[in-house]
């Protein structure tokens, strides 16, 4: 582990010998300079300086200006200033110039002491900050974004273009799809990387609370408020703010939040004064929100106001050449973090895989794969080694068996391609739990075809009764 390395410049020996001893004991790299040419001569080296202890009166020249020689060649270092001269002016200067502290001489060498442990604290922790910004810029650029279909590369294309805009996007597809991956990735390669990226779903706050989640509120507001809140638009000031389940906003919060797109200010519950924000609004939902305009369950201006520019997130069956791609990384991802040993998978368990639906998309998919590598642990995956829902229809679905004897008097064939047919639906219903526009996906018909056909032979779930023709309206 490296020593933290500390520079002290003053041209009076005694406290320079003092210093060194001091920082010494405490395990720290020293190297000391009494003039600042000197000192500059030291910073020209590969070596780092992490902190910097300068008199403000130097023989050759002003600490303060010191500083500044310092910082442009070591940005992260901190600099503390020792004067015997000092004045309230000299102190805001220091500060203003980027100086962590200003200290009088005479000065307590245990005080001093205490700065420079707050000083390497700091330093470390802006350290940490920055490594931590650079993972998360790392992890949620494009390529982290994984596939090769043309549905996905225009998706990409299209984040690339906008990143850099400030305008609201709207992104909509189906649960699961990763939504917020391409809301990240679109603030991450945007000019807002170094402010908040904040994240909030509004389906899954209760409508009383989501209004002081957002906006915060003051004390008092109401019972349980003892003391302000700071909301999420207030967080992400400067930033972005990605509202994910949008169409789950009740009424009342979508008046509130159109005057946020609209003036960018709001009021905290109970408050009276008015906070400008500078944020980035990203917005997310899997609902038609089209649709709930039309029910009238999501005002009309608000949708105009979130669908500046819409980024449509295709399904996994929509990119299913993309699913040996996705497969492979998270069996690397889990054999890495959960020290298994997959190998990979079996040409037929792909088929099976790429011939499946994924009503659950990415999120089923990498939930699959965690399974099998906390199951089967290490190894090649076989057809065998899947959940029965994800192999083959034919494996499993007598209905359609194609091995077919004809009784002696013959067949009527229409009332056999009738109850084909009647099979073949009710098990795209079934393999996608009765949603209706995922098993006309299935059964590559149109959705108004697939309904048509539900409602001529009355198929209904297992147990339900009531009005067909109302329930194919949903």
């Amino acid at each position: 582990m490296r020593l933290s390395r500390i520079l002290v410049v003053d041209d009076e020996s005694t406290l320079r010998t003092a210093l060194f001893r001091m920082l010494d004991r405490k395990g720290l790299s020293v190297i000391t300079a009494s003039r600042a040419d000197e000192a500059k001569m030291l910073m020209q080296g590969d070596q780092t300086i992490d902190l910097a202890l300068v008199d403000l009166n130097l023989p050759d020249g002003d600490g303060i200006d010191l500083m500044s020689t310092i910082k442009a060649t070591h940005p992260a270092c901190e600099v503390i200033i020792l004067t015997g001269h000092g004045t309230i002016e000299t102190a805001v200067r220091a500060t203003q110039k980027g100086a962590f502290h200003f200290i009088m001489k005479p000065f307590n060498m245990d005080e001093l002491m205490s700065l420079v442990d707050k000083a390497l604290s700091h330093k470390k922790l802006q350290m940490e900050n920055q490594n931590l910004k650079a993972e998360l810029t790392k992890k949620y650029k494009f390529e982290q974004i994984i596939g090769q279909s043309e549905q996905i590369k225009s998706v990409l294309e299209l984040v690339e273009r906008i990143s850099d805009s400030d305008s609201t996007s709207l992104i909509t597809g189906e649960s699961g799809t990763g939504k917020e991956l391409v809301a990240r990735a679109i603030h991450y390669n945007s000019n807002r990387v170094d402010h908040p990226f904040v994240a909030i779903n509004c389906g899954a706050i209760p409508s009383e609370l989501l209004e002081s989640e957002l906006f915060g509120h003051v004390k008092g507001a109401f019972t349980g408020a003892i003391s302000n809140r700071v909301g999420r638009f207030e967080m992400a000031d400067g930033g972005t703010i990605f509202l994910d389940e949008i169409g789950d906003l009740e009424p009342a919060l979508q008046v509130k939040l159109l005057r946020v797109l609209q003036e960018r200010a709001f009021e905290p519950v109970g408050g009276t004064k008015s906070i400008q924000v500078n944020v980035r609004i990203i917005a997310a939902t899997n609902k038609n929100l089209e649709d709930l305009v039309s029910q009238g369950r999501f005002r009309e201006d608000l949708f105009y106001r979130l669908n500046v520019i819409p980024v449509v997130i295709p399904s996994l069956r929509e990119r299913k050449t993309d699913i040996p791609l996705l497969f492979g990384h998270f069996i690397e991802q889990f054999n890495k973090n959960k020290g298994k040993k997959l190998s990979g998978v079996s040409p037929e368990a792909m088929e099976c895989l790429q011939n499946y639906s994924w009503p659950g998309n990415i999120r089923e998919l990498e939930n699959l794969v965690e399974r099998l590598a906390i199951l089967k642990g290490q190894g090649l995956i076989e057809i065998n080694d899947l959940p029965v829902k994800y192999r083959p229809m034919a494996a499993h679905a007598n209905s359609t068996n194609s091995h077919f004897e004809f009784e002696d008097d013959g067949v009527d064939f229409n009332t056999a391609v009738d109850r084909y047919e009647n099979a073949l639906i009710l098990r795209a219903l079934e393999k996608t739990g009765w949603n209706r526009n995922q098993a006309a996906l299935l059964l590559k018909l149109n959705r108004t075809t697939l309904v048509e056909k539900i409602k001529k032979k009355g198929l209904r779930p297992p147990g339900e009764t009531g009005d067909l023709d109302q329930e194919m309206t949903q």
